[in-house]
Parts: C-alpha cells; structure tokens; sequence
C-alpha cells in the first residue's frame, strides 16, 4: 500500500515537468541551431535513408516527421508504420529509433512529432490533447498513404508510452489502419484522472478540477499559460521511486537527452490534464477488431496494468507479450530488449496483402 500510496502522490509527474526553457519554444524550433539538427540519440543505420517531412493534421496544425526508408527497396510499394511517443518525447529519441529499425526490416517507418511538441506546430506549446494527439496519427497516415513508395492498404502504426493509448484510439476509429502495436503503454486520460493504480480518490479527483479551473482564470488573466511545477528532478537524491529513477536516466542523462524534449528539458502547461480527465481514451478499443493488435510490456514496468487492462478490453485478434525482467524504459531504447523481430514478424504477417491502387502524389520532398 505504501508503494501504491507513492505512485500515487507522484503520478502527475507524467502529467507535466516544471519549466526550464527561458525561450519560448516554438521560437527555438523555427531557429534551431546546426547542432541541434543533428542530435539524434541513436546513430543513422547505414541501412537507410532519413529525410524530414513535414504535413498538416485535419486541424490544420504542421507536423514535423523523419521518414525513414529502406535501402535498395528496388522501388516496390511497402508498407508502412507510423510512429510516435514516449508522452513528452521527440522524434530524435525513442520513436525515431523504433522508425529507424523498423525501416531496417523493410517498411516505410515515419516517426512524427506530435502537435504542440517538439518542431511540430501549435500554440500555445507543450499541451496535449487526446483528440488533436489522435488525430496526429490519423493525419501521419493520410501522409504515408500519399506517397508512392508506400502502399495505402498496408498501414500500421507503434504507439509507445503515452502515445499508445492514443494509437489504439486512432486505430479504432480509422479503419484504414491496418494492425496497431503498442509498448509500455500508458492510458494516459486514465492516469491523469485517476492516478496510478486508480490511487486517487473522487475528493481528490474533485480538488484536482478544482485547482485547475482557479488556474484557467489565472491564465486568462495574465494572458499566458502557466507551466506545470511537478517534474523529474535535475538530480537524484536516493529516496526516488524506481520508475523516477528510470526516466531520469534516460531523459536527463546522455543516455537520452534531448533539447527539446518536453521531459529533458521543458515542461507541461499546468492546465493540461483538463481533456484528458474528462475523456476516456480507450471508450472504443473493442471496435479495432477484426483487426490485430499487439501490446508489450516489460514484466517489471510500474505500467504494465495499463497494458493488461487494454489487452483484456480488446476484442479479438489480440496478443499481450509480456518482455521478462524488463522495465517501462527499457523498451525505449534498448535494443535488446526491444522485440522487433516480433513487432517485424505482426506487421508483415498483418500488412501483408499488397494493394493495386497506388497514391497519385509523389514523395514529399522535405520541408
């Protein structure tokens, strides 16, 4: 109970981090410097290619992607994945790594940016919503499906984290995605409503919404967005939860840093967790079916609930694979960890009907 008890009073640490950025955010994606183009937190494989991208979602917000593709694909349509998350991170981390070993074994892999985030578009900077968050791979989608090395009726897509709640969410209700894999899933409406472990009680549920809408007047006052003041620590001191422990050292350390990663280097506004406690991501998730979905998780990630309780609300075609001694980070970046001769294995086997019709529009040419 006690360890519950922790998790609990710490669970908005996913919910936002304090800020750190003195320069606006969005000013510093339109002026990146040189450096940080190139900081990635993984090498370029010798096996592919990456080119940015940019498209716009149904809300007209730009998205900023790496595309990454197979070499000496010798020009036949492939199937392809869109791909996103851990919640707070950018592209040059996990999702890019994922897009990148994916592209490896064949398919086209566009790992993006969500909105509000990172060098994608949006005002104000550092929300989240899980509507416009849902939309964004419905939108990377309408992308993939447009370019002519892509074949549209093989689309997939890899939500990690935070993003996989929202991958499942936009699986259910875009059928023209084809299969949906998730790892270290969070449901992320879930957490921020209820905490971790469903720790919070309705009367802190009620002062939670409470304090929020105080803090919308303020904002509307001051006529800016306050930042959230719970965040990953910039040192340890040892009395840290494990799970606290392990996102430090991936977000603040060499390991996994990034400039612009909300959870390296930014954070949250304090008014974020307003839609997501109000809208249940996963209503819909039974709708997926009749087509697959994967979930993987770590046997000893402090999220694993999150992905059993998914698993067991889906309908069928359905797989949970549970990663032996593996925790909620390990399947960020740790390619021994990281299942992808499995995640390989799903999506060829589910994507494997090539379509006739072909997109009319050529490869987007960068930005």
């Amino acid at each position: 109970m006690k360890a519950i008890a922790t998790l609990a009073a710490l669970s908005l640490l996913v919910v936002g981090q304090s800020y750190s950025q003195g320069e606006h955010a969005e000013a510093k994606r339109k002026k990146k410097t040189t450096t940080q183009n190139e900081h990635y937190t993984f090498e370029l494989s010798d096996k592919v290619t990456r080119k940015e991208i940019t498209f716009k979602n149904r809300y007209g917000i730009t998205l900023s992607a790496d595309l990454y593709l197979p070499k000496n694909s010798e020009g036949k349509p492939l199937p392809a994945l869109a791909i996103s998350g851990p919640f707070g991170a950018v592209k040059e981390q996990s999702s890019g790594l994922y897009a990148q070993s994916m592209a490896e074994r064949g398919f086209a892999a566009l790992a993006f940016d969500p909105s509000y985030t990172g060098e994608s578009g949006g005002e104000p900077r550092n929300v989240a919503s899980p509507d416009i968050n849902t939309e964004d791979f419905s939108s990377a989608v309408d992308f993939l499906g447009l370019q002519t090395v892509v074949d549209r009726n093989r689309i997939g897509i890899i939500g990690i984290c935070g993003f996989a709640g929202m991958g499942l969410n936009a699986a259910a209700v875009d059928k023209r995605i084809k299969a949906v894999a998730t790892t270290s899933m969070y449901n992320m409406s879930r957490v921020m409503a209820n905490g971790y472990f469903d720790a919070l009680t309705l009367e802190q549920r009620a002062q939670t919404l409470e304090q929020l809408g105080q803090q919308r007047w303020k904002d509307a006052e001051r006529g800016t967005y306050a930042a959230s003041s719970n965040n990953l620590p910039e040192k340890l001191n040892g009395n840290e939860p494990q799970f606290v422990v392990d996102y430090f050292n991936y977000y603040k350390t060499s390991r996994g840093f990034h400039a612009r990663s909300i959870n390296s280097n930014g954070s949250w506004t304090a008014t974020n967790p307003w839609s997501f406690m109000n809208m249940p991501l996963l209503t819909y998730i039974q709708e997926i079916s009749p087509r697959p979905v994967l979930i993987i998780a770590g046997e000893k990630a402090h999220s694993r609930y999150f992905s059993e309780d998914a698993y067991k609300a889906a309908a069928e075609p359905k797989e949970l694979m549970i990663i032996p001694n593996a925790a909620h980070v390990d399947l960020y970046d740790k390619l021994d960890v990281i299942p992808f001769d499995k995640l390989e294995k799903f999506f060829k086997d589910n994507l494997k009907v090539e379509s006739t019709i072909k997109a009319s529009a050529g490869p987007t040419e960068g930005k």
